[in-house]
């Protein structure tokens, strides 16, 4: 009879994919918790670290957006670079190199050595992004691959979660140990997780289905099929064809507004939880952990649903509106600290849970030497908004006195964003 053949090939591939994901997946959230740790803590540094260095709004704006000068500058030649040697080698240099440079930032003592300890941190850390989504989509076809990097970005918003109090805890407790101020100590420490996580890639990660001695012979038939037909079935693009879609260009363009509202937000997230009334360190870590947890369930069940229904583009454009609701919200509630954190809930869960339904759009058009190189490209240009994001909020923040122009800002261009969605085809991305 056909049925137990068909139930058993089921079998062989849920049991592949469960395999992979549990090998796979809890490593690369551990890395991007460390990555985002290392990217971010520079918020809650600032808490300290402006006043000991006298450093203006304008001055730590410019140095913590100056990371992704360095990032866009070095992302596709490191997506090649990874294409060519394979992602576990590559991204384990990555991770290390970091985790070295983000300890440095702790001797940091004047404005041009913080610029240039940023931008040597976004050299070191790109091509970590589009080089996780290229390597995910090797083992996991479309219609899986949506859960599973929304699975991975859940190290987003852990990062927050376990990130804010820790931060605070560190600038509260550590200050001046063995000479050292809170902020410095708070590099050196959340230095340490990505050295470990990026050895670790080294040791237990696979660059191909057929070397995981995890997985049966059936199980690696069965995954390779899926991936190979997925690649079958996509358009035959090549580097440079990928580069000058219109498409791609016109996603880059959405990615960009999401990462200039994402970046914004939690650079200066503890800042405009301070600005709401709670001035002790610790309790703005508590505080800010709150959005990263409703970020954490709009990630997963957002994810989920898109899968289910092989929906893309209207889950989307909902989470950039929900963004934009919660950060105009945030300046009409400035004044109320409890209303106030809830709209940062709001705008987080939208915000936060954007990258991993998103990154499902350009994977389901390239693949090959055009999905190593597109992605790093598309990542790259949309992260300069990394730089004009934080830069915004610091340059509005000194000329105004205050943060609600540049958040109102942000909040338009997420309703821009939703509606610049609708112009890519259904046909391309709802896999």
């Amino acid at each position: 009879m056909a049925l137990p053949a068909a139930s058993a090939g089921l079998s062989v591939r849920d049991s592949a994919y469960r395999k992979a994901t549990a090998r796979i997946v809890p490593l690369l959230i551990l890395a991007f918790l460390a990555a985002y740790l290392d990217r971010v803590n520079v918020g809650f540094a600032k808490l300290q670290m402006a006043a000991d260095l006298q450093f203006s709004d304008a001055v730590y704006g410019a140095g913590a957006g100056i990371f992704f000068l360095g990032y866009f500058l070095f992302e596709l030649p490191s997506n090649l670079i990874l294409h060519r040697v394979g992602a576990r080698t590559w991204l384990a240099r990555i991770m290390v190199t970091w985790g070295l440079i983000s300890a440095a930032t702790m001797l940091v003592q004047t404005a041009w050595q913080f610029y240039a300890v940023r931008f040597a941190l976004g050299l070191a850390e790109a091509g970590f992004m589009p080089g996780v989504i290229y390597y995910l989509s090797a083992w996991f076809p479309a219609e899986r691959r949506g859960r599973v990097v929304g699975l991975f970005f859940i190290g987003l918003g852990v990062a927050g979660l376990i990130g804010g109090p820790l931060s605070g805890l560190i600038l509260g407790k550590m200050s001046g140990v063995l000479g050292y101020a809170g902020w410095q100590w708070l590099f050196l420490l959340e230095s340490l997780p990505s050295v470990v996580v990026g050895i670790a890639l080294l040791l237990l990660l696979e660059d191909r289905v057929e070397q995981a001695r995890w997985l049966s012979a059936d199980e690696k038939a069965a995954i390779a099929e899926d991936v190979a037909a997925e690649r079958k079935a996509k358009p035959a693009l090549t580097l440079k064809a990928a580069l000058t879609n219109r498409y791609l260009i016109l996603m880059t363009g959405i990615f960009f507004i999401c990462n200039l509202c994402l970046y914004g937000l939690n650079f200066w997230l503890p800042t405009l939880i301070t600005n709401m009334g709670v001035k002790d360190p610790a309790m703005v870590g508590v505080v800010s952990a709150l959005p990263s947890l409703c970020a954490i369930a709009s990630m997963v069940l957002v994810s989920r649903s898109s899968d289910r229904f092989r929906e893309r583009r209207w889950h989307l454009a909902g989470l950039y509106l929900t963004g934009a609701v919660g950060l105009g919200l945030s300046v009409l509630w400035q004044s109320q600290p409890v209303l106030g954190v809830f709209a940062l809930c709001i705008a987080t869960a939208g915000i936060l849970a954007i990258p991993p339904l998103f990154w499902n759009l350009p994977t389901a058009m390239l693949s090959g030497v055009a999905a190593a190189g597109g992605l790093a490209v598309l990542n790259s240009f949309a992260n300069l908004s990394g730089f004009f994001g934080p830069a915004i909020v610091g340059w509005t923040s000194q000329a105004t006195g205050k943060t609600e122009l540049s958040i109102l800002f942000l909040a338009a261009t997420l309703v821009l964003a939703a509606g610049l969605i609708f112009l890519i085809p259904a046909r391309l991305v709802n896999r």
